[in-house]
């Protein structure tokens, strides 16, 4: 926003921030109102990344890299997905951050303003951004993505849809990197919030579900359907 856009280098001093915002050309801040609702689309100049910034993090702080990082598996890459549950992503670093940028690129090139493909990346995000209001941003972004990702997928199993047993190993990816996977607040609160995500348009929201571990959908819905699939999810 500044002097309508001055060129900018992004500097991730966070595994979250070298994961996910850095490289995505979002620049926002959070209002009384919502999450990120002040704010424009601009693409950095230049990211640099020193990976041994990580080592000063808090375990919780680094958590919430490792939520976008699942994420960013679950949605484009099954085998990556696959490897965090299986390694110790913090013997790999460079090449997970590396392999995080690749996947979040894939999405946004060619749908910088968030129109369509692009909103994949936002799984987890239209219940954990609900979550993260409710608690006046007390539960960090990375913990309210997990959460909002184990309730997407219990309802969908709830509901037949995608592949089954996905759950299941989101459950196990989120046990091992001691992310949350219940939700502390109300369906009726969760749903206020909701009402005033960016993303909503009238009574229309794109929920991004899985088919399957590696791959996405948007599954357009209205918000009494939302609040349905908020419900199911908190059972």
């Amino acid at each position: 926003i500044y002097l309508r856009g001055i060129k900018c280098v992004q500097i991730p001093t966070s595994y979250l921030a070298a994961v996910d915002s850095s490289t995505g050309g979002k620049t926002a801040v959070d209002l009384p109102a919502g999450k990120n609702l002040a704010g424009a689309f601009h693409m950095p100049s230049l990211v640099i990344c020193d990976t041994d910034c990580f080592k000063t993090l808090s375990k919780e702080t680094f958590e919430d890299g490792v939520a976008e990082s699942i994420k960013h598996g679950l949605i484009a890459d099954a085998d990556f997905f696959r490897f965090m549950l299986e390694n110790d992503i913090t013997e790999n670093i460079e090449e997970v951050v590396r392999r995080n940028v690749e996947i979040k690129t894939s999405f946004v090139l060619g749908d910088e303003k968030d129109t369509g493909k692009r909103q994949m990346l936002n799984f987890g995000h239209t219940i954990g951004h609900a979550a993260e209001k409710v608690s006046n941003f007390a539960l960090t972004h990375g913990h309210a993505v997990a959460i909002g990702m184990a309730l997407v997928l219990r309802a969908q199993e709830k509901l037949g849809i995608g592949e089954a047993g996905m759950t299941e190993k989101l459950l196990a990816a989120l046990k091992k990197y001691d992310l949350p996977s219940e939700c502390p607040y109300s369906a009726e609160q969760l749903m206020s919030a909701a009402l005033q995500d960016k993303k909503r348009t009238g009574d229309k929201i794109n929920l991004v579900c899985l088919e399957k571990p590696g791959k996405a959908f948007l599954k357009p819905m209205n918000m009494e359907e939302l609040e349905d699939i908020i419900r199911l999810g908190l059972e």
